[in-house]
This record gives C-alpha cells, sequence and structure tokens, in this order.
C-alpha cells in the first residue's frame, strides 16, 4: 500500500491537469475580453473620424443651401461686383472678398518673419534664466479674447497710427509712382492696414508657438555636427533646423493663417467698415466675418439673408483653397527633396 505521505506520478498529473484548466479558461476569458475591448476601440476611433466627415459635410451642404438664392439670383457677377445695396437688393462680395485676403496677407507678411525670428532667439541664442519670460509672455497673448484687441484698436493703436504712421508713410511715399497709390488718401487711423496690423499680432503668438516646439525637437546631434563641422549659428539654422523643421512651421503658418482669416471681432473695430475696394492700404473696408458679424441681425428679406451666408460660403472656400494649395506645395517640396 502506498504511504500517505508519498503520491503517485498519475496523482500528480491528475492535479496539474485539473489546475491548468481553470488557467486555460481564465486566458482564454482575458483574450476574449481583450478582443472585445479592442473591436469596441477600433469602432470608436473609425466612428469618430466618420463623424468629423459627417459635420463637415453638414456644414457645406447647409452653407451651400442657404447661399443658392444669392447665387441664382447674381451669378459670377456675385463674385466681382463691388456694391453691397441692401435697400435695392444687389450685393456683391468683392470688397469682402478683397479686404479679406488683403488683411491677411499683411497679417502673414509681417507675422511669420518676426515669429520665426523670435522662435529662432528663443531656440538658438536666447539665456536660459530670459527664455521662460519671452516664451510665457507670447503664450499669453494668444489667450487675449480678439475683442480686446479690438477695442485696444479702436481707441490706443488707430490713434496713434493715425497720429504718427500714416501721416508719415504718406509723406514718405507720396511721390513714389507705385507705392504713392498704397498710402493715398487722409489718415484715418482706421482701415486695411490697421486690420492687418492687429492681425499680425494676433496670429504671431500662433507661429511662435509651434515653430518653437519644432525646432526644440530637432535631434541635438544634429545641430552638433554641423558645429563642428565649423558651420555659424545662422548655417546651421538654414542647412538642418528649417529643412528639418519645414512640414511644423507650414503647419504653424497654415494655423495661424486660418486664424487671420476668419478673424471677427478685432477686425471689425478698426477696418471700418465700408464696402468698397481701394488702392490704397489706409482706406477703410471690409472683411467677410466682418460684413456678416455687422449686418446678420438686421438682414431682411430672403435674398439680403442668403447673400451673407454666400459670403461665408465664399469664405470657407477661400480657406480650402488656401490649405489644399499649401499641402501640394508641401507634397511638391517632398518629392523634389526625396
Amino acid at each position: 500500500m502506498q504511504s500517505p505521505g508519498r503520491r503517485s506520478v498519475v496523482d500528480v498529473a491528475f492535479q496539474g491537469a485539473l489546475t491548468a484548466e481553470p488557467a486555460a479558461a481564465s486566458r482564454a476569458r482575458t483574450l476574449t475580453k481583450l478582443r472585445v475591448t479592442d473591436n469596441a476601440f477600433r469602432h470608436i476611433t473609425r466612428a469618430a473620424a466618420v463623424g468629423v466627415l459627417v459635420i463637415l459635410g453638414g456644414v457645406i451642404l447647409s452653407l451651400f443651401a442657404g447661399a443658392l438664392p444669392a447665387f441664382r439670383a447674381f451669378g459670377l457677377n456675385f463674385l466681382v461686383q463691388e456694391s453691397w445695396n441692401p435697400v435695392t437688393e444687389k450685393f456683391g462680395a468683392f470688397a469682402p472678398i478683397y479686404g479679406t485676403i488683403m488683411t491677411s496677407f499683411i497679417a502673414m507678411a509681417i507675422a511669420v518673419p518676426l515669429g520665426l525670428l523670435i522662435t529662432l532667439f528663443l531656440t538658438e541664442l536666447c539665456p536660459l534664466w530670459l527664455r521662460r519670460p519671452i516664451g510665457i509672455a507670447i503664450e499669453l497673448l494668444a489667450g487675449i479674447p480678439s475683442i480686446i484687441y479690438g477695442i485696444w484698436g479702436l481707441f490706443v493703436f488707430a490713434p496713434f497710427l493715425q497720429q504718427y504712421v500714416q501721416p508719415a508713410l504718406i509723406d514718405t511715399f507720396g511721390h513714389v509712382p507705385v507705392l504713392s497709390s498704397l498710402f493715398a488718401g487722409p489718415p484715418y487711423g482706421i482701415g486695411v492696414l490697421t486690420a492687418g496690423l492687429i492681425l499680425a499680432i494676433m496670429v504671431l503668438p500662433f507661429v511662435t508657438s509651434v515653430s518653437r516646439d519644432v525646432f526644440e525637437a530637432v535631434p541635438p546631434v544634429l545641430k552638433e555636427a554641423a558645429y563642428g563641422l565649423g558651420c555659424t549659428t545662422w548655417e546651421v539654422v538654414r542647412y538642418v533646423v528649417l529643412p528639418y523643421t519645414r512640414v511644423g512651421v507650414i503647419g504653424g503658418v497654415m494655423l495661424g493663417l486660418g486664424r487671420a482669416l476668419g478673424e471677427t471681432m478685432a477686425v471689425t473695430f478698426v477696418i471700418g467698415n465700408a464696402h468698397r475696394v481701394s488702392s490704397s492700404l489706409i482706406a477703410p473696408g471690409t472683411t467677410i466675418s466682418a460684413t456678416i458679424a455687422n449686418e446678420f441681425t438686421e438682414a431682411v428679406g430672403d435674398l439680403y439673408t442668403s447673400s451673407l451666408i454666400a459670403l461665408g460660403f465664399l469664405l470657407f472656400v477661400i480657406t480650402f483653397i488656401v490649405l489644399a494649395a499649401a499641402r501640394y506645395l508641401l507634397a511638391r517640396i517632398e518629392r523634389r527633396i526625396g
């Protein structure tokens, strides 16, 4: 007879089988739970992505449906007609389109070089004790509400331009053949140039913040190797930093351009809200967003309302074209570099 203190091989194997069966069942349950969780996560993320497309498509369709009466009434003349007369119901989008493009161009022409210079100083040349205060100050500019920029621009910045800057521009360029038309007329203080400068201040934090993040992501070994070969700081920036970060820099520029194209309240305060096209940058003008903000609550009649919705649809189209052109340009750069 087998002693109680000893177990046979059969008993040990049987006990192992009993233990392995719950372990295998537990492992199967765990795998099933993970599979269900993974499938649920996949469906949720897919639904979120499709939801964005559905919302975007709904916005496009609603804008187009609302703008259809204006497009039927005016046709392509709506894009090139300057007059905007609610009394006679003659509406044209040329003046708002022109003002939107000009103010955005002025803003980006100022904000992009200045933002890149600030970024290069912060990442390459700035002392450590000064880097954080400047970075915080720039980020605070992005947190200021647009209406505060508008109030400051109307009561502080515009009088300063009217008294000091615009008269100096008129006197300096008044006799230059081409530039005289850009700075012609009385110094109102408000106008397209003022709106462009306000937009430049508002866009600057976006360009600077994104550029700083991508510049700091450059591997230090690449810059150290360039310095080891005897490159100057400018050469390191030109041949190492900028090529490595061009995608991020373009993304920051596009983010700032989107803010400039769609800005409403700050521009409404300082642009003058005049539905006319002038070659002078110091003359009053208007933008698409400013026109909608000023007149949508006062729009009486289906054609008037449809014309304002058509302006919103055109702003959407302009933004889409600009972003698509930027992506195409970036793709060509990538193919050329390989």
